[in-house]
């Protein structure tokens, strides 16, 4: 069995900050969050990573980001171009949108030959989160069904007091074995939990629902059921919003799990998840960083131990 890698979405990074030479670290060591991902992404077992970035960032990723982890890690680039569609499809007139995070793993497929976790390149998520699915990919292969495993969080510890985010909320069975997941992607904190929006609506999500923050763990044959559900995708999409559909990797499991093809482990954390969203919130994730660095969880120079 391969050993577990890990695949960071960073074709978006630095997209609300004008490019990502102005991403704002999170502490006085210069480090960014996604330094802390890979931080614990290491020490919980993940020797690989590859990182879905930009073509027009290639350069200067490797060097914000991409040098200082080549001597920890093993390291590839995997490029999620609007072009790279199945054959027979093209680009329309007009979309400069990217296709979305199932597109991000299709284009990831030449790296992916065993098990691999999943994350956002700017969420933090917490060591406990990528122990729990490097020791599940370690532990748990494919029979008849596609075993999947997603690390869910409590929806209160998601959000943010700045605006809304987009969140997959999850119905999870007594098994803690996820049911079903829907992408709401206007969600906003409330003193009962959350509520979300659609259609001009308002409407109530309690307090401890469990929602995806993107942390999923995969066998190889997703790559392959992405690719094939690729253009049953576009048939459907190009023909009302031919610019700004998206394939997102939910759908995806959602159809797995109709198709009785699949089942996922809900693998639920207590953490709290913290993520620069809005710049109002850049304050909040500093404090708590520095708070971590205090209670010692992690060193105030986060690859100062790898220079001995």
């Amino acid at each position: 069995m391969e050993k577990p890698v890990l695949v960071i979405m960073a074709a978006g990074l630095g997209s609300r900050y004008g490019g990502l030479k102005q991403i704002d670290p999170v502490d006085q060591d210069g480090h960014i969050i996604i330094d802390f991902s890979l931080f614990d992404a290491k020490r919980a077992g993940f020797d690989t990573v590859v990182f879905v970035i930009k073509k027009e960032n290639e350069d200067i990723f490797k060097n914000t980001i991409g040098k200082r982890i080549e001597n920890i890690m093993h390291v590839h680039y995997a490029f999620q171009q609007i072009d790279d569609l199945p054959e027979g499809y093209q680009v329309p007139d007009g979309r400069y949108k990217p296709w979305g995070t199932a597109h991000a793993l299709y284009c990831c497929r030449q790296w992916i030959h065993g098990p691999f976790a999943v994350i956002n390149a700017d969420d933090y998520y917490g060591f406990e989160s990528f122990q729990m699915i490097y020791n599940y990919l370690a532990g748990h292969q494919d029979d008849e069904l596609y075993r999947l495993a997603m690390v869910g969080y409590c929806i209160e510890n998601t959000l943010t007091e700045n605006g809304t985010v987009a969140r997959g909320i999850c119905e999870v069975d007594e098994q803690n074995y996820l049911c079903s997941i829907t992408e709401r992607t206007k969600i906003k904190a409330d003193l009962n939990g959350a509520m979300y929006q659609e259609d001009d609506q308002w409407f109530a999500v309690p307090k401890g629902t469990i929602v995806s923050m993107n942390l999923w763990g995969f066998s190889q044959k997703i790559i392959e059921e992405i690719a094939q559900g690729f253009p049953t995708f576009l048939d459907q999409n190009l023909k009302y919003n031919p610019l700004k559909c998206e394939y997102f990797i939910p759908d995806v499991v959602s159809r797995l799990l109709q198709e009785k093809k699949a089942t996922v482990q809900v693998l639920k954390s207590p953490a709290k998840w913290y993520g620069v969203t809005y710049k109002a919130d850049k304050p909040v994730v500093e404090e708590a960083i520095q708070r971590m660095k205090k209670q010692g969880l992690y060193p105030q120079k986060l690859w100062g131990i790898y220079d001995e």
